[in-house]
């Protein structure tokens, strides 16, 4: 069997709740160096999911001279995203780099051209693709069930749930907020259930409303009001080139019950789709023999068993796709950066209709 040797850059949560136990689960992959600014985090995670001889680095460049890594997990900041992948590709490194792309389309494109001029493997962590409803709803998109999806709303609603702890609430760093957080993922589920990926204009509009408030209620605890420097809601209106429009909703803390994170709602000119069912389950409507009808498959029978007969997560899912395709060639790689970017480019262009005032087109 052979092995894939992978190093970490980044062993902070996003590391440890998701990449690092996917990665364990699966035979091919050695996870052979750990590199953080924090040289704690990475021996604790070389400790826990390293290799015996497992390397620790606080320099990410010092990690990228081992000729004997092949996979480099990209999982830092936001900001850090771009000329880490970069580099790393450029190091021979294929990269798996967390979610969103870059913090502008400048960077993730730098990203993209890095991967064509290398020949090198690259992808972005949109691990809600996996789940079992998202791949059910993709399968009756493709089918053409709904037929031509021309309305779609993309949701990320948190009622009070902001992050306090990293660096999340640092515009610098982090390149916004819930919008390029969590808007990120509605978005990008959005537009891969509809194939869909050329904008023409863009509004938007975001909200520093609740950040200043002290002592809030939140599921993480009050956050600190100096130190919350993004955005708590943004929300944009996007048409796309062939008429289509999508609604984007992204907030960390609105008073609202309709609470939704990473689902969409389809509509076409054949059927629609929804994942706000029983459990936050997914819903396909549509008109047969001149009635209604609303369907909800039952998405707790069978599933990919990956490890040991049990369901895998969405994470699970996609490490092991991730893994597949840097074994060979042929199996498919879902999250192409050339999807990715579009998610960037239009995340962008609302942060800008935000702060200008005025639409944003698209050449």
């Amino acid at each position: 069997m052979r092995k894939v040797r992978i190093g970490i850059i980044g062993c902070g949560g996003i590391a440890n709740n998701k990449h690092m136990p996917a990665l364990s689960g699966i035979p091919e992959v050695e996870m052979v160096a750990f590199c953080d600014i924090v040289e704690e985090r990475a021996v604790k995670a070389a400790a826990e999911y390293g290799t015996p001889d497992a390397k620790v680095y606080v320099d990410y460049k010092e990690l990228l001279k081992d000729e004997s890594i092949e996979v480099v997990h990209v999982l830092t900041p936001n900001r850090d995203h771009s000329y880490i992948t970069v580099d790393a590709l450029e190091a021979g490194k294929h990269v798996m780099c967390e979610k969103p792309m870059a913090i502008n389309t400048a960077e993730a494109q730098k990203m993209v051209d890095a991967a064509k001029r290398t020949g090198k493997k690259l992808t972005i962590g949109y691990q809600n693709r996996f789940r079992p409803d998202s791949m059910y709803l993709k399968q009756a998109c493709e089918d053409g069930e709904l037929g031509e999806i021309y309305y779609a709303r993309a949701q990320a609603i948190r009622r009070r749930a902001v992050p306090t702890w990293g660096v999340f609430l640092d515009a610098e760093k982090q390149g916004g907020g819930p919008l390029i957080d969590i808007g990120t993922h509605a978005l990008d589920l959005t537009l891969w259930m509809m194939d869909n990926y050329e904008p023409e204009m863009v509004v938007g509009t975001k909200y520093h409303k609740l950040a200043d408030h002290k002592n809030a209620a939140n599921a993480w605890g009050p956050w600190d009001p100096e130190k919350f420097t993004v955005e708590d809601s943004a929300f944009g209106f996007v048409r796309m080139k062939n008429g289509a429009t999508i609604y984007l909703e992204a907030s960390w803390a609105l008073n609202s019950l309709d609470v939704n994170e990473a689902k969409t709602i389809l509509c076409g000119d054949k059927g629609g789709a929804d994942m706000m069912g029983k459990n936050g389950g997914l819903r396909i409507n549509g008109e047969k023999y001149s009635k209604l009808f609303v369907t909800e498959p039952d998405m707790s029978a069978g599933g990919v068993a990956f490890f040991d007969g049990k369901t895998a997560k969405a994470a699970d899912v996609e490490a092991r796709m991730w893994i597949n395709h840097v074994l060979d060639d042929s199996a498919p790689l879902i999250t192409k950066p050339e999807q990715a970017i579009v998610v960037t480019k239009i995340l962008e262009a609302i942060y800008t209709s935000a702060e200008t005032g005025k639409p944003v087109y698209f050449d």
